[in-house]
């Protein structure tokens, strides 16, 4: 890893104080933007979903716009668990049984690019965020792992072949913990640092003539062709326009986006550094875990040899009081040899859920489109997102609208009974995970 500062805060935003902020790569910031400018697109939101949309587009030769009320990778793409992990939300099976085989041959011919973009783009750019391979599903049931069965048949069936089934004991090879009966393992997914990547890909546009402008909150936009963008001190005037806020768009802007949609808060916590055989011995292969529970838990090692927990889900966004309380039973459930050790970091940051757990891409004029509602699977969807809208704006609109064709259904008894809803949703699908039913 390399010598890391932190930056200075844009417009007095800092990123949320969290392992990956204290452990960023140095780079420079980005102006507010305080004039009048023009572009072929402009972009709202520097996460994941606008800066894989900026990257692919100034690549294709696009005059290209950022808009950032914070600072780049502020929400979600600099906050999460830096796991690379195939498919959706809802896999190619159900997918396939709502809407039917042409949709699911459609979607599940993608449902491995993202993480390849990933790989590329890291490759490509020569960004260093600690990227290493492997991802394992570890099921704490048989009825768990019957179903990991049927996903590598699936998977095997849209012609990613590198899975490998685990017994019980071959997964505590993997993973030094008694409580899984058994796992998947995919060796094209894996794990990395999420603040430094997206970065990196800033810094990739930066490179291609792209703007991208911190502390620039949108605050309206007049649609129109071309439209226009607001900020409280300039305007761009756009050809096209992305809405790629995600769980972080202001509900005034798109009032018809958050109808559809959620936010929820995800909450993690870093251990202090590990010694070397202690982190060896937890996770030998350095690849990073999932559970397969309805509300699941994610860890991996970090490259200084750190524990980074998180699971469970608030919904509406909010953190809980006391975010250790939370997740460090959870971390001592797996693994009881770190009980006792030092938590230097504790985060929570929302991602947006919507009620079928699948994305939600589309248009609202003839030239705004949105990408929104990775449902817990954006690093690697949001980076599939902007080489669609790309293709999209180059004329070929085949493979976006096989996701815009997805039906985008609200919330029952709309926002302001989402959460309740949604609540006892989740606790009907966590106790059937207790009863392993």
């Amino acid at each position: 890893m390399s010598t890391h500062t932190r930056s200075p805060d844009a417009a007095g935003v800092p990123h949320t104080d969290s392992y990956y902020a204290s452990s960023v790569n140095a780079h420079a910031p980005w102006p507010e933007l305080t004039d009048n400018i023009e572009c072929d697109v402009c972009i709202v939101g520097a996460g994941y979903t606008g800066i894989s949309s900026a990257l692919y587009l100034c690549e294709a030769g696009y005059d290209v716009v950022v808009l950032e009320a914070a600072r780049v990778g502020w929400g979600a793409s600099g906050r999460n668990g830096g796991q690379v992990v195939n498919s959706y939300s809802r896999d190619i099976d159900v997918i396939e049984d709502r809407y039917g085989r042409q949709t699911a041959d459609m979607l599940g011919s993608m449902m491995f690019e993202g993480a390849n973009i990933i790989r590329q783009r890291i490759d490509q750019y020569a960004i260093d965020c600690d990227y290493r391979p492997g991802c394992v599903f570890a099921a704490l049931s048989a009825r768990q792992l019957t179903k990991l069965r049927d996903q590598q048949k699936l998977w095997n069936r849209y012609g990613h072949t590198d899975l490998t089934l685990l017994d019980e004991s071959a997964i505590r090879r993997e993973i030094a913990t008694d409580r899984y009966v058994g796992g998947l393992l995919d060796k094209h997914g894996g794990h990395i640092h999420p603040l430094n990547l997206v970065l990196g890909e800033a810094e990739a546009i930066r490179r291609h003539g792209g703007r991208i402008f911190e502390g620039s909150a949108v605050t309206r936009i007049e649609h129109g062709d071309p439209a226009r963008v607001h900020t409280a001190k300039g305007q761009v005037k756009a050809k096209y326009v992305i809405l790629a806020g995600n769980a972080y768009l202001s509900q005034q802007l798109a009032p018809r986006l958050t109808r559809l949609s959620m936010p929820c808060g995800s909450q993690i916590i870093a251990t202090e550094p590990l010694s070397e055989d202690m982190a060896l011995s937890l996770l030998p292969n350095n690849y990073c875990v999932e559970d397969c529970n309805y509300l699941l838990d994610y860890f991996r090692l970090t490259a200084d040899n750190r524990m980074l927990y998180g699971g469970g889900v608030t919904y509406g966004g909010k953190n809980p009081p006391n975010i250790d309380s939370v997740i460090l039973p959870k971390l001592n459930r797996t693994f009881p040899q770190l009980k006792g050790v030092k938590i230097d970091y504790r985060w929570g940051g929302n991602f947006l859920l919507t009620l079928s757990r699948l994305p939600q891409f589309g248009r609202l004029e003839n030239n705004i489109y949105y990408m929104q509602g990775d449902s817990g699977h954006g690093v690697t969807l949001t980076h599939l997102a902007g080489k669609l809208i790309t293709e999209v704006l180059r004329g070929d609109a085949e493979r976006f609208d096989a996701f815009a064709r997805l039906p985008h259904m609200p919330f029952f008894g709309g926002r302001n009974f989402q959460v309740p809803f949604t609540m006892l949703g989740a606790a009907y699908y966590s106790l059937r995970d207790r009863l392993g039913v």
